[in-house]
């Protein structure tokens, strides 16, 4: 018993060392790519460059802001002021505190974070625009101006295969295992210290199927940033426990009248259009959708140019 005590120790002892090793690699590899501001007492990392009207970038689950600086945003800048985000808790940004350690910060939560930090970059009357369930957040962003006037109220969201309504059944193991305690004392670490990059890049390539993802994506989006500890169990954690918070949110959608467009494909199995997109144009009349035929879940990298009209579209809509 004695030596299988220390035995375990050792393991915990070595996992521990594996993952912080890893850590320090990722973000010597991947180091921020903007600048800070602080909004409660947190730091939310962001990128902003261009010039025009404002246009907001949130990320996915698992993501971070290179998401979007890998292509689509040199795309943006000729006529849009554009920022990016680290969502609280992914990328650089810190996590939203809360009340249990398997908590995970509610999209509400990461808009009004979010919506402070715009407010302290000077952004006015933003287009937000989120992908998967940075989709999500730009939802809530809206709802939250509908109970107060503030200068970063959006004038416009766009959603990118964006999570929108709540989704029959349960979550897969991967997400109720690891935002447990267990999983994060336990199973979190042992994957930060152990999991090789073939599990990660199929990983992204199952993401992006039936497409393939772009040459050079896997090597710049950061993925062993998602894989620090932290991020991780803030992540798993975030997407465990969403789906009350879109209940509460979607009772808001009919009072929604600013525009919204939403690009989604036909064949995202990880956001299915059908659940999300195909209800969302049935509640909220502003709300207009782009059907991409046979395209997955990664439309800002695989049809950006659906994207950027869906954007300027919703530029147009508002007035910019």
């Amino acid at each position: 018993m004695k030596f299988a005590v220390m035995a375990l120790g050792f393991g915990a002892m070595l996992t521990g060392c594996g993952a912080q090793y890893r850590t320090e690699r990722a973000e010597t590899i991947y180091p921020p790519l903007g600048n800070f501001v602080t909004v409660d007492g947190l730091q939310v990392h962001y990128v902003q460059a261009g010039q025009g009207p404002d246009l907001i970038l949130l990320h996915g689950a698992g993501g971070n802001l290179r998401e979007f600086t890998f292509a689509l945003m040199d795309q943006l800048t000729d006529r849009y002021t554009v920022t990016a985000f680290d969502r609280p808790g992914l990328g650089y940004s810190d996590p939203v505190p809360l009340l249990s350690a398997t908590d995970g910060a509610s999209p509400q939560d990461q808009a009004r974070i979010l919506r402070g930090a715009a407010e302290q970059l000077g952004i006015t009357s933003p287009i937000v625009a989120g992908h998967s369930y940075g989709g999500i957040v730009s939802y809530a962003w809206a709802v939250a101006g509908l109970h107060e006037q503030s200068p970063v109220n959006a004038d416009a969201i766009v959603s990118l295969a964006g999570v929108t309504l709540p989704w029959p059944g349960k979550l897969d193991a991967y997400y109720t295992v690891n935002a447990s305690a267990f999983g994060g004392a336990v199973t979190v670490p042992l994957i930060s210290a152990l999991v090789p990059p073939g599990v990660v890049n199929n990983r992204i390539e199952a993401t992006f199927f039936p497409q393939s993802a772009p040459v050079g994506y896997a090597d710049y989006i950061g993925a062993g940033l998602t894989l620090r500890p932290d991020s991780f169990r803030a992540n798993v954690r975030q997407v465990n426990a969403l789906r009350p918070y879109v209940v509460t949110l979607s009772k808001d959608y009919p009072a929604l009248t600013l525009p919204i467009e939403i690009v989604h494909g036909t064949a995202d199995t990880t956001v299915p259009i059908h659940i999300h997109a195909e209800e969302i144009i049935k509640i909220v009349p502003s709300a207009h959708l782009t059907r991409l035929d046979g395209v997955g879940h990664m439309p800002q990298q695989t049809n950006p140019e659906a994207v950027i009209a869906a954007i300027d579209r919703a530029a147009t809509r508002a007035g910019h």
